[in-house]
């Protein structure tokens, strides 16, 4: 969860760029009007702009809550599986350990426990890496999942508000400035926790 801001920062550098060539653009065009006064000089944007406090909005956002709770289960009940496989073979080792010390095993009964051992610890070095990819991969389909979520409502929020862009803002992302007018977070929230909660009744 903690790539989310980063993956909708990355989606919006492209508007971004967008705002900055209008910006130009609208100043190259004035350069070619009448002289006007130097008060007038900034640029004042007539597209309808507003932004999400993304940090706001995932606190709020039931969906997303359910979706911490579901990966930290998935978490717990993958790592006591791990934890399991781990104390077996710890106990094997120490029983291996045990037998060569007192005497209780020939040399070759000894190298096939040893074997035996490795295999052990190879399969459970491949679990590990296996859960790990497992959970990796199912964090970053809830990720996909919760952003998606997120700009379908948009998209139907916009159809009223028509708005040209909606950026997402949080703590430390390109967004270093934002007039606290623009921020429709709250707005956005309550029929967003509605649909989720309609869908999540069906």
């Amino acid at each position: 969860m903690k790539n989310l801001s980063l993956i909708l920062n990355a989606v919006l550098i492209v508007a971004v760029a967008i705002l900055f060539y209008l910006h130009f653009s609208a100043k190259g065009s004035a350069k070619q009007g009448p002289a006007k006064a130097e008060s007038v000089n900034i640029y004042q944007p007539d597209v309808p702009i507003v932004y999400v406090n993304i940090d706001t909005l995932l606190n709020n956002y039931e969906y997303f809550k359910d979706i911490q709770d579901d990966f930290a289960d998935k978490q717990s009940e993958l790592e006591a599986e791990l934890n399991n496989r781990s104390r077996q073979y710890e106990a094997s080792a120490m029983d291996y350990q045990n037998k060569i010390q007192k005497g209780l095993v020939t040399r070759r009964e000894a190298a096939e426990l040893e074997q035996q051992l490795l295999g052990e610890q190879q399969s459970l070095l491949q679990l590990r890496d296996q859960l790990t990819m497992e959970l990796t991969e199912e964090e970053q389909v809830s990720n996909r999942k919760l952003i998606n979520a997120i700009m379908e409502y948009l998209k139907e929020y916009n159809a009223d508000q028509n708005y040209q862009f909606i950026f997402s803002n949080s703590f430390g992302d390109n967004l270093l400035y934002a007039n606290d007018k623009l921020d429709i977070t709250y707005s956005v929230l309550p029929g967003l926790n509605d649909k989720y909660r309609a869908e999540k009744a069906k």
